[in-house]
């Protein structure tokens, strides 16, 4: 049943983050890939990145933490290994890959504009909602994983 769930709730967040809307935003504005040229491939190479990451931390908090990404079905405990061992967030950064790499791909502004105001929401989600969640649940462990993890940028673990 948790496999169904994190199937579900992959499909409805960053299937509807990923995919949805920039399929609206681009339709909307009839832009397609004009040319194949060396941002595309980058976008590509950008999409095939973020796509694996995102995959693999869905797993991961199904595997090791035995919940979903969505707020309403979240780990029961706290995921600290794989990914998470480099980055807080690493399946944010992959979902900001994703959307880069659609920016570049089809060279749309309306795409940049969209993953901006994405990652300004997102990271008050983590600030505000994310963390503090995160710090009552899980206490002093997540408060040591806090302080030797960055939110955002990888690093090599200590």
């Amino acid at each position: 049943m948790l496999g169904l769930r994190s199937v579900f709730f992959a499909l409805l967040l960053p299937g509807s983050v990923t995919v949805l809307i920039p399929y609206y935003i681009l339709s909307a504005r009839n832009i397609r890939v004009a040319h194949w040229g060396l941002l595309q491939i980058l976008g590509l190479a950008a999409i095939a990145l973020g796509g694996p990451i995102l995959i693999r931390c869905i797993v991961e908090f199904a595997r090791s933490g035995r919940g979903t990404l969505a707020p309403v079905d979240p780990p029961k405990t706290l995921v600290i290994q794989g990914l998470y061992r480099y980055v807080r967030n690493p399946m944010y950064v992959g979902v900001t890959s994703v959307l880069l790499g659609e920016t570049a791909l089809f060279q749309s502004s309306a795409l940049l504009y969209y993953t901006a105001v994405w990652f300004v929401i997102v990271n008050l989600f983590v600030i505000f909602y994310e963390e503090p969640t995160l710090r009552a649940k899980f206490g002093e462990s997540y408060e040591q994983y806090r302080r030797s993890v960055r939110r955002w940028i990888p690093r090599r673990p200590a």
